[in-house]
């Protein structure tokens, strides 16, 4: 029998990362994970502790590693500064690494953000971390996320709380289009990506929860009431309303904010679908979870750990 592969994993321990490692565990996968905090044993799993702006460890990450799966990434920051620095000179920094230490396959998480870089500055350094990946001479493949969502997802969490009091603020067009897609389905997309496909190579790749044309602002929302027993009234939020919201946000919750100025410039445009033409070929990977079981499986998930 073939021995699994080796994967090294930034990121392992949010929210997107903490699923995929669940789920390559699982799996059999030998797998190196990249740390901040000291974490508890796991069978299977090295901790390496170190961060992006640290050379030595992302050495000792890709140290015996087939295969690089780069999910790290900084979605709120201050300036450009920070946002540069996590997303572009930590891509580059771990492309490094793995090319150093001999690693065959470089998967990277990239956001549909990067598709329109000059709408917001996380979109911008997304998509220069991509140029960096493509030029790698690695063995490569990127993959675009949307709007993802599950259990153990801060970022929605606010919308969740909000559907509560039956009110949730959308963007200034209501009928503004987005995709989504549940962690598990993402994750097991990028378990699809390890094994060598020359169809795979060098391509950038789009997912969704194959809802055809996406789903609107409004109709997300109300999937998001449905899910916590209310009936949603979607109101459209003026631009400038959101902009004051973003700067209130920042004043409370400091750098735990999750509406910022930043994100307020994409949050208003009005086509977040992804391109079907990049979706992975079927006969690799379809989604399985139906949205709105999953959104409701996520409320019951916030409610049983005390976040809802």
């Amino acid at each position: 029998m073939r021995t699994k592969q080796t994967l090294a994993i930034t990121g392992a321990t949010g929210f997107v990362g903490g699923h995929l490692l669940n789920l390559a565990v699982r799996a059999g996968f030998p797998v190196r994970a990249l740390t901040r905090r000291t974490q508890d044993d796991r069978p299977n799993v090295t901790w390496v502790r170190g961060a992006l702006d640290n050379s030595a460890s992302l050495t000792e990450l890709c140290d015996g590693a087939e295969v690089v799966i780069h999910i790290a990434g900084v979605v709120n920051a201050p300036n450009r500064a920070a946002f540069e620095a996590g997303n572009v000179n930590g891509t580059l920094a771990l492309v490094e690494a793995a090319k150093a230490a001999g690693c065959k396959r470089f998967i990277h998480v990239s956001s549909l953000a990067a598709t329109l870089p000059k709408l917001s500055i996380y979109g911008d350094s997304k998509a220069k971390a991509e140029k960096i990946v493509a030029a790698s001479g690695l063995d490569w493949t990127i993959i675009r996320p949307p709007w993802v969502f599950g259990p153990g997802d801060a970022d929605t969490l606010d919308m969740f709380k909000s559907a509560k009091t039956g009110f949730i603020p959308l963007p200034p067009n209501a009928d503004g289009l987005l995709s989504a897609i549940h962690v598990d389905d993402l994750s097991r997309a990028l378990m699809t990506l390890i094994p060598e496909h020359e169809e795979l190579t060098a391509q950038i790749f789009e997912v969704d929860d194959g809802k055809i044309g996406g789903w609107t602002q409004t109709s997300f929302a109300k999937a998001i009431g449905w899910a916590v027993g209310k009936r949603i009234k979607p109101v459209a939020t003026p631009k400038f309303i959101l902009k004051f919201g973003a700067k209130a946000d920042r004043l409370f919750r400091r750098d735990k904010a999750k509406l910022t100025a930043d994100r307020v410039n994409y949050f208003c445009h009005d086509d977040w679908t992804i391109d079907p033409a990049k979706r992975l070929p079927a006969d690799l990977w379809m989604p399985h979870i139906d949205t709105r079981q999953g959104l409701k499986d996520t409320a019951q998930w916030y409610r049983q750990n005390d976040w809802l």
